[in-house]
This record gives structure tokens, sequence and C-alpha cells, in this order.
């Protein structure tokens, strides 16, 4: 038995339908069951979430391997980036140890620190830390920006483009190597398939682009057959707006700081796609996926 968190999400949705599709038995730790869409009838359901860590024991009943997708880059009304991110990730790791999973699979990011300037990226490295620390083998998978046609944040660019000037925070000059979900999940079904004996291991996963975010916005424009000039605004002036927007808004606020800090932020790999590559991956092009040329 397969635990997945974060089946609702770009990646656990691509990679649901995978595991399902290859005939594994799979049970979804969820809120709410009706997000899986058709999927919800063919896995095991576990009602629950990242602030409910009693919910992670009845979840891990039976299951050899957990693949933990779940995260969030902004804080939610039950927790905060550092509680949904780091503490959550501990408790789930703890909790997988004493019902003896055998293996630990869990999505970190490209650079996490505790010394880095963005909280998501932060709380990222404690949750590595502690299933790095932890008895049970694990996997660990370290991203740059990965994408899809249709998720949060391409999403929220269409719709920026539909403005006469396209809105940039900062000098829109931060680089990553940015990733389509599909082939993430590819990598994982790699990786679970591989069953390598070491006790931990590490994968960087980077697509065959370095781009800018700026060329990344580009990109989304020309799929959309849109020529807009981008406007840079002065990060401090993203920072204070986007504050003052969650203070007012809470939740429903379509963006906050530590969303859009992350675009500022430089995501590469030395490695490039050479991780991917060794999991039976070759990585697509971000232009390619998007249809921009």
């Amino acid at each position: 038995m397969l635990l997945l968190t974060g089946a609702t999400g770009v990646v656990g949705s691509a990679l649901l339908r995978r595991l399902v599709a290859g005939g594994s038995r799979v049970r979804c730790l969820v809120r709410d069951p009706r997000r899986l869409g058709a999927q919800r009838v063919r896995v095991q359901i576990a009602l629950g979430d990242l602030t409910d860590p009693p919910s992670f024991r009845n979840a891990l009943r039976g299951v050899s391997t957990v693949v933990h997708l779940a995260a969030s880059i902004r804080d939610q009304p039950r927790g905060s980036i550092e509680e949904l991110n780091g503490i959550a990730t501990w408790r789930m790791v703890e909790a997988a140890e004493r019902s003896g999973v055998e293996r630990f699979v869990f999505f970190s990011v490209l650079d996490a620190s505790t010394h880095h300037r963005a909280r998501f990226f932060r709380a990222k490295a404690l949750a590595e830390q502690a299933v790095s620390e932890a008895s049970v083998r694990s996997i660990v998978f370290a991203p740059s920006l990965i994408y899809a046609p249709g998720d949060p944040r391409l999403t929220l660019l269409e719709r920026l483009a539909l403005l006469p000037t396209m809105p940039v925070p900062g000098r829109g000059r931060a680089i990553c190597q940015p990733i389509w979900a599909e082939d993430v999940a590819d990598c994982v079904i790699g990786a679970l398939r591989a069953n390598d004996a070491a006790p931990h291991a590490l994968y960087e996963l980077a697509g065959p682009e370095t781009l800018s975010h700026n060329e990344i916005v580009r990109a989304v424009l020309r799929s959309l057959n849109r020529s807009r000039p981008l406007l840079h605004i002065p990060t401090p002036l993203v920072s204070r707006s986007l504050r003052m927007l969650e203070a007012a808004l809470g939740p429903r606020a379509f963006a906050t700081w530590d969303e859009a800090e992350l675009m500022e932020v430089p995501m590469i790999s030395a490695r490039g796609v050479a991780d991917a590559e060794a999991l039976g991956v070759s990585p697509q092009r971000m232009r390619a996926v998007l249809g921009a040329g």
C-alpha cells in the first residue's frame, strides 16, 4: 500500500494517474475526496490533512511507502508556512517510523537552506533534515520550478496578461530550470521502480532550459498570442502592497508576498537534467509544453 499526500496538486494528480494505471494500491490523505475527481473511486481515502497529526496514524496503517507531496507556499487559516511544510513533515515521518513504513519519498526544493531569504525554503530545509535523519529509507526530490498548463502560477500570469502591460515583481532576472509536472511524475515512478538500496537518496530535478522570470513571462505571452510590454515593479512596493492585501483579504488574496518572493529566487541545479535522465526521463522544454515556439 502506498500513501500519497498532495494527490490533488499539480504533481500529485499526474502521479496518481500513473500509480492507478500501473495497478498500485494507493491511499490518499485528503480533506475533501471530491477534489480527486474520478480517481476517488479507484483509491482508498483517508480523511485528514497536514494540520491533523492524529489522521496520520490511520492513514499509515498497512502502508509500506509514503509519497509526501502536500505543501503550501502561503500561510493558511489552520497553519503557517513553517507548520505546514516543516513541522507537519517532521510529524509525518515520525508517524511513518512508528508504523513500520519502509520508504518515505519527500519533495523539497532546490537550494533549501535554513538561512534562505524565503520562508518556504527555510521550512523545506527543516523538513528535509527530519527526513534524512529518520531511520526509514528515504528518497528526496529537490526540484527547480515545477509547472503545468493551468497551474495556479501560470493561471495568474494568464490573467495578468489581460492587462495592457504585464506587471513583473522586481527585475525578473532570477533564473530557474523549469520542469513539467508530467516529467516530475515520471521521475517519481522511475525512482519507485528503481528500488535503490541506499538508505537516503537525493535527486535534483531540473528542466533542459535555464530561463529568467522575464523569459518565462514572455513564453506565457507567446503561448497566448499576446504581446505586452513588461512593467517591472520595485520589490519594496510589491512587498508592501501584497502584505496589505493579505492583511485585508486573508486567504482570499489572489497573491501573497511569500508567493511573489519565490519569483525572485534562483533555482539552478549544477546537475542539470542528469538526475532526471538517470531515472529514465528526458524533460521537455517549457516552450514546447506551452506551445510558445
